[in-house]
């Protein structure tokens, strides 16, 4: 299955310790942040989900620039 996220390992931990209704209200939760996003994406342009992959993408192969680069890079543009 492969290595198990620290967070994932700390949510399947507490997990035991919830009664039913405390499993059914984070169920909910998830479901809703899930369906968001879905509904976040789909409603987005196709040129723009493009872009998007894109840029994480490129951010996964390492071609990206620091904050503090770019920063410096405008800094006479920001401080107009």
């Amino acid at each position: 299955m492969g290595a198990v996220k620290p967070l994932d390992r700390q949510i399947v931990e507490w997990w035991p310790h919830l009664n039913t209704k405390q499993k059914e209200v984070v169920l909910s939760v998830v479901k809703s942040f899930v369906q968001e996003e879905e509904t976040w994406w789909n409603d987005i342009e196709d040129n723009a989900k493009e872009s998007i992959e894109r840029g994480l993408k490129q951010a996964d192969q390492g071609k990206i620039t620091p904050h503090k680069e770019v920063m410096k890079k405008y800094k006479k543009w920001l401080s107009k």
